[in-house]
């Protein structure tokens, strides 16, 4: 969490100065171990469990042969097949999304 400050700055600064911002998409994870523990499932773990499922993740993307989604063969596959080329209108319309704003939700 502390790097967000520090990356709003550089896109505020960008876009005060007229530059295009450095970032097109910024996530914050703020959760323990980046969500490790399971973002979204209902169920807490132990420091153990999320240090674990850390290590299996660093483990399956060492040894994995594809670790750029731009180099997978599938994904090059359906730019050729269906979408064209990366942040055409198809991709961008199919791939993208916005900001909504939403009511907080009220149990």
């Amino acid at each position: 969490m502390a790097n967000v400050t520090t990356l709003m700055e550089e896109v505020r600064t960008a876009r005060d100065e007229g530059r295009e911002p450095p970032y097109h998409f910024i996530e914050v994870m703020a959760c323990k171990g980046g969500c490790i523990g399971g973002g979204g499932q209902p169920y807490h773990t132990d420091e153990e469990v999320r240090r674990k499922r850390v290590a299996g993740i660093y483990t399956d993307d060492e040894k994995s042969t594809v670790r750029c989604s731009h180099q997978n063969p599938e994904i090059i596959q359906i730019y050729k097949d269906y979408l064209g080329e990366p942040l055409s209108h198809k991709s961008h319309a199919l791939l993208h999304t916005e900001y909504q704003s939403r009511p907080l939700y009220q149990k």
